[in-house]
């Protein structure tokens, strides 16, 4: 059924994703809701209700769903009855199924490989001797991955030859974790699939990203890839939108090894940081279509109008002796600035993000990143 405004929709989740979610909902003339554990979340401002609760409250998920038409995510970390418990009132796109797969990065790789798609060779450890024999087979370089929770790095920890298994295993908290073999990489790609219910499906161009500290500290849209990697990383994405009979948009996060094979890294059934750009580069941004596709709106159109690149600001900024100068940064042409509206700034948490358009992608970043420079 195609769900139209003035209707609500609920988003679990009220952080910046959910924010930017919530605005693009609005200027289609929806209402909006939130659930977040936090009655002061970045969201707040730009809804019309926040219900303050756990990620696994059923009760509150209920409310969620009784009052929306439908109930998208910005989060993937929901429990799974309250996700089971919002299904009974209003359409949960993408549904518990697809967030099965993805909320245990074990099962996420297990389901990967049986769809015959590439990832890196893994091993799936839960105790310290398990890490350690992984390192034998696998090779001393290791990423360890918790496989429930982390986020941006964190309930990860990257293992270098001679380090100890223990001492590792305990940094990860002494649980169930993904053992991912130390890849040299081309590159770090991602690409953003839509879906709707009715079927329709949109692909957007490859984003290039670089990581600093296992964070994304940049990216940009289009990256300037071979037809055959660009070929490639579409039909991953329809697969696996296909597969999982997506109700919304999936991240896939890529690996561009040197001999130019992909290989899957993570997915992300939500709207991605590497994807921010789109509200520059393309005249649908991933927040506009994440609307349209758990709405089962006709999606928009995804071909860049122009290369448009971000840089992520963080919490550090904000801890120095003067505030950040955003007039100086404004000053850079063809740059936008992006705050969440986040309170209590801290090291590594994301405040923002500086966006901006370019002649080309390499230009567009060059930008972004003097302006955060003079930040």
């Amino acid at each position: 059924m195609v769900i139209v405004p003035p209707a609500t929709i609920g988003i679990l989740g009220g952080g910046q994703l959910g924010r930017m979610t919530a605005l693009a909902a609005r200027s289609l003339g929806f209402g909006v809701q939130v659930l977040d554990p936090d009655p002061d979340c970045a969201a707040r401002p730009v809804v019309d209700r926040v219900i303050a609760a756990s990620f696994d409250d059923a009760d509150a998920a209920t409310e969620l769903a009784r009052t929306s038409q439908v109930v998208t995510l910005e989060i993937e970390h929901i429990g799974a009855a309250a996700l089971e418990a919002a299904q009974q009132h209003a359409p949960v796109r993408p549904g518990p199924a697809v967030l099965h797969v993805v909320q245990d990065r074990a099962r996420q790789k297990h389901w990967l490989a049986s769809q015959g798609l590439p990832v890196g060779p893994y091993a799936v450890i839960d105790s310290a001797a398990a890490l350690g024999e992984a390192t034998r087979r696998l090779g001393p370089v290791l990423f360890v991955k918790a496989c429930e929770g982390g986020y941006d790095g964190r309930g990860q920890v990257r293992m270098a030859p001679g380090d100890d298994p223990a001492v590792a295993f305990s940094a990860i908290g002494s649980r169930r974790a993904v053992a991912e073999q130390g890849l040299s990489l081309a590159m770090e790609l991602s690409v953003l699939v839509a879906r709707r219910a009715s079927g329709e499906t949109r692909v957007y161009p490859l984003s290039v990203n670089h990581h600093e500290r296992q964070v994304l500290a940049w990216s940009f849209t289009p990256g300037d890839l071979s037809p055959e990697v660009t070929n490639e990383a579409e039909r991953i994405a329809l697969h696996i939108a296909d597969a999982l009979k997506l109700e919304g948009i999936m991240a896939v996060e890529l690996f561009l090894l040197h001999d130019g094979r992909l290989l899957v890294n993570e997915l992300a059934p939500r709207p991605h940081n590497s994807f921010h750009a789109t509200e520059l580069a393309c005249p649908t941004s991933q927040f506009e279509q994440l609307v349209r596709a758990v709405c089962d709106l006709p999606l928009g159109a995804v071909a860049p109008v122009r290369p448009a690149a971000i840089v992520n600001l963080f919490g550090d900024l904000w801890l120095g002796a003067a505030p950040p100068r955003f007039e100086r940064a404004l000053s850079v042409d063809g740059t936008r600035l992006f705050l969440y509206g986040k309170g209590g700034a801290r090291a590594g948490r994301k405040m923002g993000h500086i966006a901006a358009i370019g002649g080309t992608a390499q230009q567009a970043l060059e930008r972004a990143q003097r302006a955060a420079s003079l930040l």
